[in-house]
């Protein structure tokens, strides 16, 4: 909520349709292929920087592979990120031990938090609608039976929501 200065991400991976990524997935890499929020490609950390950002809550610092960390600073802007590992396929990656990436995080939060009046928060405008691509058509077509949802391929349903709050409660029942 609006009580945080600043948000930070762990451990993000690419979105699905990212060619780079280490084992890129978008939330479910069981269910879901792409999903986008009014037309623009997200993933994990964009949806969720749109989160914080409704609360006016600035991301400063992302840490992940190389692909994660570009994706959201493509939508988020130049936030601190520390690269845990560069892809070198979806299952291979130069990876760094665990205490290096440790030795990494603190002072690039530091150095987020020291930037944080210069990031702003990212914060799509509302109404906000949101289509679901899924591997399968069947969750398609069965959502597409209930009064909120739009199915807009074979393989698609799109909502709307007045902001990013009341979408992440029907997201999370759509994607899992």
């Amino acid at each position: 909520d609006q009580t945080f200065d600043a948000a930070v991400f762990i451990g993000y991976h690419a979105s699905t349709s990212n060619v780079t990524g280490v084992r890129a997935h978008t939330f479910s890499s069981a269910t879901l292929t792409k999903v986008t929020l009014n037309g623009v490609e997200m993933s994990e950390g964009s949806w969720n920087a749109a989160i914080a950002g409704h609360f006016n809550v600035p991301v400063v610092m992302a840490s992940g592979d190389d692909a994660a960390i570009a994706e959201i600073r493509k939508l988020v802007g130049n936030i601190e990120g520390v690269e845990t590992k560069q892809s070198l396929g979806f299952h291979s990656a130069l990876t760094l031990t665990p205490q290096a990436v440790q030795a990494m995080i603190g002072p690039a939060v530091k150095a987020g938090l020291a930037r944080r009046a210069s990031l702003p928060p990212y914060k799509p405008q509302g109404p906000i609608v949101v289509e679901v691509t899924f591997k399968h058509y069947l969750p398609a077509e069965v959502l597409a039976y209930l009064p909120m949802f739009e199915r807009s391929s074979a393989h698609s349903v799109r909502f709307r929501a007045k902001d990013m709050t009341a979408d992440e409660g029907w997201f999370w029942l759509v994607a899992y």
